[in-house]
C-alpha cells in the first residue's frame, strides 16, 4: 500500500495516532493536578516502565491535558550528564515571567525571580553547567545559600506562592527521572514535601525505568507519602489491538482478525514494537485487508529495523565486559535472573561481577525487581542479544 499514507510513527518519543489503553492514568494525573490547583492534597504521580511501553509519549499527552486546563507546566528531560538545578532553573525562568504578567500575582512572581537569580548565583560553582537569564537582582537571604536543598525548598515555596495568587498550579514534567543523582532527588523531594505541607500548587509528573522507585525511596525514606508509582506495562490485548486497527482504518484499510493477534503476540503488546509492526506490515501488503501472511512477511523487516535502531543504540553503549554479562543473561531467557546463575553462566564469582552489573544499572540496561535479581530493561533484549552475538565465541 502506499507508504506516504502510513499511520503509523515509530520512533523514540513519537506521539501514536491512537494513544489506546492509557485514558485511565491520564484521568488519575488530572485528578491529582486539579486537586493540588485547588489547595488540597494529592501525590506526585512519578510513572515507571520499561523502554518501549510509550513513558515519554504519555507524559508528552498528560502535559498537554495540563495546559488545556490552564495550568502552567514545564518539560525536561534528565540526561545522565546534566545537573537537576541546570535544567529546572531556564523553565522555571519562563514560568515565572509569564506569572508577573497576571497582576494579582506580579509581586509574588518578581520576588521569585529574584529568588532563582540567588539561587543560580549561588549555586554556580557548584553546579557549573546552569545558565539562565538573570532579569533581577537576588534577594538577600532568598534561595541564595548555596545548599541545594534548602535553596530550591525556600525558591518552590515562592514559585508556589505566586501560581496560587494566579490560581494555576505548576506542573514539573520530568522525562528519564531516574538519571537525577540521588542527592538532587533528595533536594527536589524536599522541596515538593514543604510545598505539599503549604498546601501549595506545585506538582511533579515524572517518567522513569522501574529503578526510579528504589531510588526516591534511598534519596528520602517518606517519598512513598509523597509519590504514587503506577507502573506502565505492555497493553492488552484489546487495547493492542485498537492501536493497530484504528488508525488502519481511519485510512480506510482493515486488518485480518488473526493478523492483528499476531502482531500482539510478536510484539507482546509493546507500544512501540506495535507501531514498528503496523509501520512495516502497512508497507509491504498489497491491499486491504492486511492479512497473516502480510504479516508474517513484514515480521522480518521490522525486526531488523528494531536491531539497527531501537536495540543497537544501547549495545553500542556498551563495553565488552558489559556485552558478555548481557548475552549471559540472554542464555537464561527473558529473565528476571538471579545474580549467581548469571554468574554461573559466565563461570566467574558474583563478587567479580557487581561493578559491571552496577554500570549497566546507571547505564540503565538492566534493574533489580528483587535483592539478588537481574532484568533488562528493554523488552525482547534477550533475542537482539542472542542475535547480535551468536554462538559462543562472546565467551572467549
Amino acid at each position: 500500500m502506499n507508504p506516504l499514507n502510513n499511520p503509523y510513527s515509530p520512533g523514540a518519543g513519537n506521539p501514536p495516532p491512537e494513544l489506546a489503553g492509557r485514558d485511565e492514568l491520564r484521568e488519575k494525573v488530572h485528578v491529582a493536578i486539579e486537586r493540588i490547583r485547588r489547595g488540597k492534597f494529592s501525590k506526585s504521580i512519578l510513572t515507571v516502565g520499561l523502554r518501549g511501553v510509550g513513558k515519554t509519549v504519555l507524559l508528552d499527552r498528560m502535559k498537554l491535558d495540563a495546559e488545556a486546563a490552564g495550568n502552567r507546566t514545564l518539560r525536561i528531560e534528565a540526561p545522565e550528564s546534566r545537573s537537576l538545578p541546570a535544567l529546572l532553573a531556564p523553565q522555571l525562568r519562563v514560568i515565572l515571567l509569564r506569572l508577573s504578567k497576571v497582576e494579582k500575582a506580579k509581586e509574588l512572581a518578581i520576588r521569585a525571580l529574584r529568588g532563582l537569580a540567588g539561587l543560580a548565583t549561588a549555586l554556580k560553582t557548584k553546579y557549573q553547567d546552569i545558565e539562565v537569564g538573570l532579569d533581577f537582582e537576588p534577594e538577600p537571604g532568598l534561595a541564595d545559600n548555596g545548599d541545594l536543598e534548602h535553596d530550591l525548598q525556600a525558591l518552590f515555596e515562592t514559585v508556589g506562592a505566586a501560581a496560587r495568587a494566579a490560581e494555576t498550579s505548576v506542573v514539573i514534567f520530568i522525562d528519564e527521572l531516574q538519571y537525577v543523582e540521588e542527592s538532587q532527588l533528595a533536594s527536589l523531594i524536599t522541596a515538593l514535601h514543604r510545598t505539599a505541607q503549604m498546601q501549595l500548587p506545585i506538582v511533579l509528573v515524572g517518567a522513569g525505568l522501574p529503578q526510579l522507585r528504589g531510588r526516591m525511596g534511598r534519596a528520602k525514606s517518606y517519598a512513598e507519602r509523597l509519590f504514587e508509582f503506577p507502573e506502565i506495562g505492555p497493553l492488552p490485548r484489546t487495547a493492542a489491538r485498537l492501536a493497530l486497527s484504528k488508525p488502519a482504518k481511519d485510512a480506510g484499510v482493515e486488518f485480518d482478525d488473526d493478523a492483528l493477534d499476531l502482531i500482539v503476540q510478536q510484539t507482546q503488546g509493546y507500544p512501540y514494537f506495535l507501531q514498528e509492526w503496523g509501520k512495516h506490515v502497512w508497507d509491504i501488503a498489497p491491499q486491504s485487508p492486511i492479512t497473516r501472511a502480510d504479516v508474517h512477511s513484514a515480521s522480518t523487516q521490522a525486526i531488523a529495523a528494531l536491531d539497527e535502531s531501537f536495540f543497537r543504540v544501547r549495545f553500542d553503549r556498551l563495553t565488552p565486559s558489559e556485552k558478555k554479562y548481557l548475552r549471559a543473561m540472554s542464555n537464561l531467557g527473558p529473565g528476571p535472573h538471579r545474580s549467581g546463575d548469571i554468574a554461573s553462566e559466565l563461570q566467574k564469582e558474583v563478587t567479580r561481577l557487581a561493578p559491571t552489573r552496577s554500570e549497566l544499572i546507571n547505564k540503565g540496561m538492566i534493574w533489580s525487581p528483587n535483592h539478588g535479581d537481574t532484568a533488562f530493561t528493554v523488552p525482547l533484549f534477550d533475542e537482539f542479544m542472542k542475535r547480535v552475538m551468536p554462538g559462543d565465541d562472546w565467551r572467549e
